[in-house]
């Protein structure tokens, strides 16, 4: 009888120690035992369309641009507004990643790539990269050449179809570019189709939300529902990259000598005989997970901005066209358009900020972590919360531009048709963990952009059957699958 009632004891403290909050916690939504805040952000999301949606809706409900929830175990707030998302962004305090079972499928025990590593492990690996990057011709010449080699070969496959899927040609050319820098070589349309790697990723980035999903707050269920929990899709992605991975690696240590600097995976090898035995960050583990990391953010987002871009000329024809006589005008038919041609064309950047607003395909930014107790807005925050990033209000705030819901570049153009700054306007984050490939992304987007507009003009299938800018909600945001017709200007 003592047994039992102890057990309804602790059962009982249990039950009102996990719907308690802690004190001075942000305002939001009550706890209930094991779930915490699951239940309505689950409602709100389904109610919304979205997570990014279901967030800001219940921040409004409390009115409070810090949100306060709980999901499963884990502590988790989000964040909106300029200021709020500023401090997040720029203090060490919040410079952590999330330690949960989502970003634990990332890694390799103590080996966590770039994105999820933090401490020494993350500087390290960071300015490696970026001064590696930079070397290999990432924003210089070299980019910008093998941007026109990719973006030719997907003229001439637009060529040979009458009507055109571009979701289909994109995230190919763009992961050749970047492998090409990496690398040094392509990747053959057949490696893909054998093993399915771009359908396996698009699967994963509609299947999960920024803060993991059920599989993050609740990890044992996937023994119960592998597949519904999504842990089979990640497990089977993990595999078939590492997989496909391991290969080049390997290779690229047969073919290793001290001279050869031509690519990332050749740099990071000689730094890695470098260390000469040494316990180090530099191993074949941390290059899988760093080439993982490369391989997964380096091109799904910057082909879905262009996804979203082309479909929003097609539906935008008076803009395609005040874009094409910017291009007639500023370049003459044979010249070849670099990165560092933009300046002469500022309504082009104005076309495709305006673009990366009006449907960012990352509304959330990747989530932080705080590793001591921390305030933001006077209110204070445990150690170890999720902390995530919703840009989604500031970017369709009528305070800020007026009119949000209207496709309008010269939003972005002052009188004299030169670029403004708008400080809540922040695609590629800020701060130390802003995006690593954010050059690469912008050389991809301008270039794409005006190669592809210069030569064609984009048209729908069916004028009387327009398709939707409503996103496909998921990790990353993309258009509903959609087709166009592809005209030669000349």
């Amino acid at each position: 009888m003592f047994v039992v009632a102890l057990i309804i004891v602790v059962l009982v403290l249990f039950l009102l120690w996990s719907t308690t909050k802690p004190k001075n916690y942000p305002p939001g939504p009550s706890w209930k035992p094991f779930l915490g805040s699951l239940q309505i952000l689950k409602d709100y999301s389904k109610k919304y369309g979205s997570q990014h949606l279901a967030l800001h809706e219940l921040s409004k409900k409390w009115n409070s641009e810090i949100l306060g929830l709980k999901l499963g175990h884990e502590y988790v707030i989000c964040v909106e507004g300029r200021d709020y998302i500023k401090e997040v962004l720029t203090s060490e305090l919040y410079d952590q990643r999330p330690t949960n079972f989502f970003v634990k499928l990332r890694t390799l025990g103590t080996f966590k790539g770039i994105t999820c590593s933090e401490g020494p492990l993350w500087v390290e690996q960071r300015s490696f990269a970026v001064r590696h990057l930079r070397n290999i011709g990432v924003g210089k010449s070299l980019m910008d050449l093998k941007i026109h080699e990719e973006v030719e070969n997907m003229l001439r496959a637009i060529e040979t179809q009458k009507e055109v899927q571009i979701s289909k040609l994109l995230p190919f050319a763009i992961i050749n570019i970047l492998w090409s820098l990496l690398a040094s070589n392509r990747i053959e349309s057949d490696q893909f189709e054998q093993n399915q790697l771009l359908n396996i990723i698009g699967k994963r980035s509609k299947a999960f939300d920024t803060s993991g999903g059920i599989l993050s707050h609740f990890p044992w269920i996937r023994h119960i529902l592998p597949e519904k929990s999504g842990y089979a899709l990640i497990k089977n992605l993990n595999k078939e990259l590492k997989e496909f991975l391991l290969e080049m690696i390997n290779n690229h240590h047969s073919n290793w000598t001290k001279d050869k600097n031509d690519d990332f995976v050749y740099t990071f090898i000689t730094e890695m005989k470098k260390q000469n035995g040494k316990t180090t960050s530099f191993t074949d583990e941390q290059l899988l997970l760093v080439c993982l990391d490369f391989f997964i953010g380096g091109f799904t987002t910057t082909s879905n901005t262009l996804d979203y871009f082309f479909l929003l000329m097609m539906l935008h024809q008076d803009i395609q066209k005040k874009v094409q006589e910017n291009l007639d005008a500023s370049f003459s038919r044979g010249q070849r358009i670099e990165y560092q041609d933009r300046h002469k064309v500022p309504y082009i950047e104005a076309v495709i900020k305006e673009s990366q607003r009006f449907r960012n395909i990352s509304p959330m930014i990747g989530p932080r972590r705080n590793t001591r107790e921390t305030k933001i807005g006077g209110y204070t925050i445990p150690k170890d919360t999720t902390i995530l990033i919703n840009l989604h209000p500031s970017f369709t705030s009528t305070e800020i531009w007026g009119d949000p819901e209207t496709f309008r570049p010269e939003r972005f153009l002052d009188s004299n048709g030169e670029l403004i700054f708008y400080p809540d306007f922040i695609p590629f984050g800020l701060g130390k963990r802003k995006c690593l490939g954010d050059t690469f992304a912008r050389g991809c987007l301008f270039i794409f952009a005006t190669e592809v507009l210069r030569n064609y003009t984009i048209l729908p299938v069916d004028k009387d059957n327009l398709p939707s800018t409503e996103p496909v909600p998921g990790l990353l945001l993309s258009p509903r699958p959609y087709y166009t017709k592809f005209v030669k200007r000349f």
